[in-house]
């Protein structure tokens, strides 16, 4: 369970980055919460909160599961969840971009 939870903290620490930044900087950026569902741009409030809520949720995985740092399989799975989804966020909303720009 603990490998699971450090990916996942991974995870939800990679994604509250695009969200905080773009809710910070005043501009609007896809959430789960936009019409259609992650293509749609919510306001920067929302993506500030959902950053917000990504950023708390990833530091009370890595505070219930912490992990040392250095070659061992809890940094792995920390990275793997970081990485993985940062992959597939920066294919998603790039794709998401570029439909938007032809339209």
């Amino acid at each position: 369970m603990q490998y699971v939870a450090t990916f996942f903290a991974g995870a939800f620490l990679c994604n509250c980055i695009p969200h905080l930044s773009c809710g910070l900087r005043g501009e609007l950026f896809p959430t789960p919460f936009a019409k259609p569902r992650g293509v749609g741009d919510s306001s920067p409030t929302v993506n500030f909160l959902w950053g917000l809520a990504n950023l708390v949720a990833g530091a009370l995985l890595h505070a219930a599961y912490p992990l040392t740092v250095g070659f061992n399989l809890g940094s792995a799975m920390f990275l793997a969840g970081f990485v993985i989804l940062g992959l597939y966020l920066s294919r998603h909303f790039g794709a998401v971009r570029r439909s938007k720009k032809s339209q």
